[in-house]
């Protein structure tokens, strides 16, 4: 069945502690909506309820490619005058406990654990613990861009060249996973402070951020904001695969295509970003102590996706989303 509107749409609001909230619970077929909470100064309230569709709608196809027994939603909470953190934190987590379960969440950009810790204190759907979820994605994207090199260069980390852009909490750790395997990483990110230290503990190489994207690399992985790919940035791309961890790289249909169209491998941000809510949702809704195998699928996930994109001559994107609605449509 192919996705049309979101299930339910949910708004909070309280002027008193300056709460402006909105929960979009994008699909439940195939059982409570995962996403996070991101919290930022959204212009209006029509800004941000786009911006809660077009995640939460994301995180419904990482759930449906993953295997989850989830499906797609997302919190985003407005900042401005007025704005009692504090206050506002502890009442959405009384506000998800009375939805009894239909909203599992975790951090997200804006969120920090302090907001986390609030939420917490009034409901038992909150995953705290962001360390093993960021610690998650980066083994996930290590399965996909192994994935990746089985379509040309062979499956080995060991020397491989490999540019990241951003140096967050996630791109750190996409950074130490492939440093790890032996990879040679360059790093680039507009906060010295972050490329300073995997600089001092990972021993990698920083470039300018005017140049991560033009490196000659063997993969190039965009880990910071979405939308990095777009019709003039895929221009001076000299990386023969892409695969990130950031959400929604691609800045819409005819960027995959353009790619498709210079011979650039992307591995879908879908699959390659997903292994947080996988191992959030593989322990907390399935119930499963070692989600390993689970996020470690993801490769395999990718390896479909991009053999079929190969055969079809399709961008892989448009065949992610069918392999996702194949599930969603019980046909997967």
């Amino acid at each position: 069945m192919p996705l049309t509107e979101p299930h339910k749409i949910i708004s909070f609001q309280d002027q008193a502690i300056g709460l402006d909230a909105i929960l979009v619970l994008d699909h439940l077929g195939l059982g409570p909506g995962a996403g996070g909470i991101r919290t930022g100064e959204y212009p209006s309230r029509e800004a941000a309820l786009a911006d809660a569709k077009r995640l939460a709608r994301s995180m419904t196809i990482k759930c449906a490619l993953g295997g989850l027994d989830a499906g797609g939603a997302k919190m985003v909470v407005r900042t401005g005058p007025g704005f009692n953190r504090k206050a506002v934190f502890t009442r959405l987590g009384i506000e998800i406990e009375r939805l009894g379960g239909v909203f599992r969440t975790a951090g997200d950009l804006g969120t920090t654990t302090e907001d986390l810790l609030l939420v917490a204190e009034g409901t038992q759907y909150v995953h705290t613990q962001t360390g093993s979820l960021v610690n998650s994605v980066a083994r996930g994207h290590r399965r996909c861009v192994e994935a990746a090199l089985k379509l040309g260069c062979g499956a080995s980390l060991e020397g491989l060249s490999v540019g990241v852009q951003g140096c967050g909490d996630i791109g750190a750790a996409v950074v130490d996973s492939l440093a790890g395997a032996g990879a040679r990483v360059r790093i680039a990110d507009p906060v010295k402070a972050k490329v300073d230290r995997l600089e001092e503990r990972v021993g990698v190489t920083a470039v300018g951020v005017s140049e991560v994207m033009g490196l000659v690399v063997d993969v190039l992985a965009p880990c910071a904001v979405g939308g990095v790919l777009n019709e003039n940035s895929v221009e001076y791309l000299k990386a023969p695969v892409v695969c990130g961890a950031a959400n929604n790289l691609l800045s819409g249909p005819r960027t995959g295509e353009r790619l498709r169209e210079l011979g650039v491998v992307v591995v879908p941000d879908l699959i390659a970003s997903a292994g947080a809510v996988v191992d959030g949702i593989g322990a907390t809704v399935m119930g499963l102590s070692d989600r390993t195998e689970l996020i470690d699928g993801l490769g395999e996930v990718a390896r479909i996706v991009l053999e079929e994109a190969a055969l079809s001559s399709r961008c892989t994107e448009v065949v992610a989303m069918e392999l996702a609605n194949q599930r969603l449509s019980g046909r997967g």
